[in-house]
């Protein structure tokens, strides 16, 4: 009797790109001394938490996570922010917007927001704690300064991207080599999308603020967008708050973090809703990002995420 051939062994889509991100985190944490992981409780912070937590499990988490905190964040962020740190046992470091406005580091244009600003707290919080290597949750399909970006992606002493050095990556080789002083952005999601985001947190369970499902909450019409009606934002002339049924794809600074009007109360309703959708999250709801095309890409020649 003719033996048979084992079942081959096949990762399913989703199954692949937790796969690439698992040995992402290993290689890290195997070959640089102080990474840390950014984590602002958006989805794809908590995707990645996620997706850490499971390469190393049992063991805990062999580094911290990083919150660059703009002050002007959605309550329930906040409050889904300590929850997460409490039910992983994580160790919360936060770099605030607010403490580098009060010493003068920076300076606020209130009409511009605070976004901008988090640049010089995400690098001074890398070069007070030391850190050599940082994860990040941004995506290649997010925009176009993004989809330029390497898996490992080199910063100078001075935080600061090139586009034009950057280093090639061959198969699943990293080059993770710097100097004293210079670091590492990782981003072991940069060949998902929104979607395939979606599809696992419905198929893993992943727990999200409840701010990505529809909810009621007052919005003020803006530019195109639908901002919320938070202690924040100041309400212009002839702006008017009224209610309406909306939920984020994006969670950042909440005066220029924008939402969508939407019925998607699940997961699942989520991802229907995203499949069918032509314009990227950022493009439809972060007004930040459309103060110029290359708007993104001078903040990350800056240090930005």
């Amino acid at each position: 009797m003719a033996s048979q051939a084992p079942p081959a062994y096949e990762l399913s889509h989703l199954g692949a790109l937790e796969a690439e991100a698992v040995h992402v985190f290993r290689e890290v944490a195997a070959t640089f001394e102080r990474p840390v992981l950014l984590f602002s409780g958006g989805k794809d912070s908590m995707v990645m938490l996620h997706v850490a937590a499971k390469a190393f499990w049992p063991a805990p988490l062999p580094f911290p996570v990083m919150h660059v905190d703009t002050g002007h964040n959605f309550d329930e962020v906040i409050r889904f922010r300590d929850e997460t740190v409490e039910r992983y046992g994580l160790r919360l470091v936060v770099a605030s917007v607010q403490d580098d406005i009060d010493a003068g580091r920076t300076v606020e244009d209130p009409k511009a927001g605070r976004n901008r600003l988090q640049t010089a707290t995400l690098l001074r919080g890398i070069r007070e704690n030391g850190f050599d290597a940082v994860f990040g949750g941004a995506r290649r399909d997010e925009e176009k300064a993004r989809a330029k970006e390497r898996v490992f992606s080199f910063r100078d002493e001075f935080g600061q991207w090139d586009p034009r050095r950057q280093r090639p990556e061959l198969w699943n080789l990293y080059n993770g080599r710097h100097r004293k002083g210079e670091h590492i952005r990782v981003f072991p999601l940069s060949n998902w999308t929104e979607l395939d985001i979606w599809q696992y947190v419905e198929a893993e369970n992943v727990t999200l603020p409840s701010l990505y499902y529809a909810h009621q909450r007052s919005v003020v019409q803006r530019d195109g967008m639908l901002l919320a009606d938070t202690r924040f934002l100041t309400v212009g002339e002839g702006e008017v708050p009224c209610p309406a049924t909306v939920r984020f794809r994006t969670i950042g600074d909440a005066t220029c973090t924008g939402c969508v009007e939407s019925t998607a109360s699940s997961p699942a309703e989520v991802v229907a809703e995203v499949a069918a959708t032509r314009v990227t999250e950022r493009g439809a709801t972060r007004a930040d990002d459309r103060i110029s095309e290359a708007g993104m890409e001078d903040r990350k020649k800056e240090g930005y995420f």
